[in-house]
């Protein structure tokens, strides 16, 4: 609901959101380009009476003196009947150069105001205005479910920056387009006349004036005693009427001034309504503030930007969404497949199983989560596929799913399997795809297996499950499920260095180079490698960055692995065919605090390349279990060079297969005391290798952090524990 609340008014205003914008953008120039060209007041220095004498030595014939609010003084004046107007330097009175207001300007402004249609153009301009202020909060709104909430709304976006690019300006531009459109709206309001802004109210006019004769302009009292830097204009009577008086506009307040003696005839004082709207209507045109206008116009160019994208965006999601084949009807199917997504991304395994399962023999229903109804007389087994949006919410398609299950029912025994897909980084990682388990099962239904999650749309994971489903079901079930890839880029084979061989786990630290520049990467990243014969590619981390000059990646070879395999067994100078994943949120924070890495076989990788690059030698503790320190103590020659330097603080290794066998969970409760110690100075930690060993530290942890009212959901939580896991 929140995404079509978002996307909807975003597709109907495109046009009139970016015409606003653009015609916004150029306005904000003005201020600045004025501000270039003015002439500093001597705050302090004038009153009006001094300026008015000064100008009257120079202009014959003045009419009115107007002070803009960049500080920039004009003099409008009658000279052989013509009038004119010029800018002029407040501290001698002369003047410095016609002053004709651009044409361009003036066109943009009415543009923007009105779209050159009067009163009904003002009131499309600000639905416009609402329309902007609308997709800031539901764009804002998403974001911050997309990170799991608000505390997590600056922190880096995964996939690449066109992936991610309408978020990361629209963020970038938030506060400026709030600002910009609730500024908007009033000043739309007050032109409409919903709203008063205190200029309806005028000095009265006096009935009389002083007979006597007009004083020097320079000796009027009233003007005298003004500032400069406070007035808004000066009117000088009309030469035809003895009757006519000063008219003096200034910050505070208006008023009548008599040119006989100088003397206040009637003011009347700026009110609060007044006030506000001077200030917000500054606000929103930054006249007088340049430094405001520049970036409220960056923020207005934004919007062409996020306008494109968004529709772009839209249009990706409407083209990835279902396209079945042999989609049985609801009645006649003996599957029901039901998915929960957000984008549609979780529909594309979603068709891998449908079509895997059509050809096993299989009548299937493949629909929406929010369309289960419970009557599928058919129906022999339930498969639900589903994501968790931002902190483990449902998506967007199963947001009425529980609600629908509490009121339908399931019918009893009913076999079903769940697989969720989320992200690790979040705390409650497929928090939902739990909730739909444990409902399933408060329903009567019968686990057919237990609940799977798959991390960041792994194809290998997918692939597994599926195997295991098809041993439940009595067949082969071959999913393959290819996402979307990136330009691969094509590598050489330079380094190799070989562990384990003695073990029977060998493990290679391989690094590759370019024909010529390395893709942009850091440590931690991952490269996608597929093999030859295989559709889907394999993920490893990192452990270089592009600056190092060499893409290394540790790779420990498995038994029927395809693609640990393949790179085992190249040959120096043979190359592959890569692409970069960037994954920004496994990586060490910002700041001085100290880390906490730990690791296990080849997961000690990317953790290896932090420490390489912690030039400022900040604190770092490394926790990693291997097999045997002689034969694939990984990285060894080089650790030990980093705790020479102090790039490593400090190395904790253990070996299961040595003389002292032990496991890097054995090292953290040996080392509670020294933990709880660096986590109490703000230590953050970072965790890389298997799924069984991640379980472990976490448990682990959560027995050192005890003492200290902490766990590993709560450092989650903080952004303070982050895991590459597999």
């Amino acid at each position: 609901m929140l995404r079509q609340f978002h996307s909807l008014p975003g597709l109907i205003a495109a046009l009139l959101v970016m015409l606003l914008a653009i015609s916004g953008a150029l306005l904000s120039i003005d201020p600045a380009l004025e501000r270039l060209h003015s002439v500093p007041s001597a705050s302090g220095q004038i009153n009006v009476g001094q300026l008015a004498g000064r100008v009257a030595e120079h202009f014959p014939g003045v009419e009115q003196i107007r002070r803009s609010a960049s500080g920039t003084v004009i003099v409008y004046y009658t000279r052989n009947d013509q009038a004119a107007m010029e800018t002029v330097d407040p501290l001698t009175g002369q003047g410095l150069a016609p002053y004709a207001p651009s044409s361009f300007s003036r066109w943009v402004k009415d543009l923007h105001r009105s779209l050159f249609l009067g009163v009904p153009g003002h009131a499309v301009s600000a639905v416009g205005a609402l329309f902007i202020l609308m997709l800031s909060v539901s764009g804002t709104l998403l974001l911050a479910r997309r990170l799991g909430g608000w505390r997590n709304l600056l922190r880096p976006l995964r996939g690449t920056f066109s992936q991610r690019w309408h978020s990361e300006v629209g963020r970038l531009a938030l506060l400026g387009l709030l600002l910009s459109a609730l500024s908007g709206l009033y000043l739309s309001a007050t032109t409409l006349g919903l709203v008063a802004d205190g200029s309806q109210d005028e000095p009265p006019f006096p009935s009389q004036i002083s007979a006597a004769p007009a004083l020097p302009i320079a000796s009027l009292q009233a003007l005298r005693s003004t500032d400069l830097n406070d007035l808004r204009e000066l009117v000088y009577p009309s030469p035809d009427n003895p009757r006519d008086v000063f008219t003096l506009r200034t910050a505070q307040g208006d008023g009548y001034v008599d040119p006989a003696n100088g003397a206040w005839l009637s003011y009347l004082p700026h009110d609060a309504m007044h006030n506000a709207y001077e200030w917000i209507y500054q606000l929103h045109t930054a006249e007088g503030l340049w430094w405001l206008g520049l970036p409220l116009g960056a923020c207005a160019l934004c919007v062409p930007l996020m306008s494109v994208t968004g529709i772009l965006l839209w249009w990706r999601r409407r083209k990835a969404g279902p396209k079945l084949n042999h989609n049985s009807t609801a009645q006649s199917a003996d599957c029901v497949l039901l998915v929960g997504s957000e984008n549609n991304s979780t529909w594309g395994f979603a068709k891998s199983l449908h079509e895997a399962l059509h050809r096993a023999g299989h009548q299937v229903h493949s629909t929406s989560m929010n369309e289960w109804t419970g009557e599928y007389q058919s129906a022999k087994r339930l498969f639900i596929l589903t994501a968790s949006h931002g902190d483990g919410d449902a998506p967007a398609s199963a947001t009425q799913f529980l609600a629908r299950l509490g009121k339908s029912g399931l019918k009893p025994g009913l076999p079903f399997a769940v697989l969720g897909f989320g992200d690790r980084q979040f705390a409650r990682f497929c928090q939902f795809a739990h909730q739909v388990q444990d409902a399933l099962l408060q329903a009567g239904g019968s686990a057919l297996l237990e609940l799977e999650t798959i991390n960041r749309q792994s194809s290998q994971t997918f692939a597994r499950w599926g195997h295991a489903l098809g041993e439940k079901l009595g067949h082969e079930l071959t999913l393959v499920h290819t996402p979307e890839r990136p330009r691969t880029q094509s590598l050489l084979l330079t380094e190799r260095t070989v562990y384990g061989e003695q073990v029977n786990a060998p493990t290679q630290v391989l690094g590759f180079k370019a024909a010529g520049e390395l893709p942009s990467f850091q440590a931690g990243d991952l490269v996608g490698i597929l093999p030859p014969g295989s559709p889907v590619p394999r993920f490893y981390s990192l452990a270089s960055r592009s600056e190092d000059g060499v893409l290394e990646i540790c790779v420990r070879k498995h038994q029927d692995g395809l693609c640990s395999a393949f790179l085992h067994d190249l040959e120096i100078g043979a190359r592959i065919d890569a692409f970069i994943q960037p994954n920004p949120q496994f990586r060490p924070a910002a700041g001085s605090q100290p880390v906490i890495l730990i690791g296990a076989g080849t997961g000690i990788g990317p953790l290896a390349g932090f420490i390489r690059n912690n030039k400022d030698r900040h604190p770092m503790h490394l926790y990693w279990g291997g097999r045997h320190p002689a034969s694939d103590f990984l990285y060894e020659p080089e650790l030990k060079r980093y705790l020479a330097d102090r790039r490593l603080t400090a190395l904790r290794a253990a070996f299961s297969q040595a003389q002292e066998r032990s496991y890097v969970q054995d090292r953290l409760i040996n080392d509670a005391l020294a933990l709880r110690r660096l986590i109490e100075k703000g230590a953050q930690v970072l965790v890389c290798g298997s799924r069984e060993m991640a379980k472990g530290v976490m448990q682990a942890l959560d027995e050192v952090l005890a003492p200290l009212e902490l766990s590993v959901l709560t450092l989650k939580t903080q952004g303070r524990y982050r895991e590459d896991i597999y």
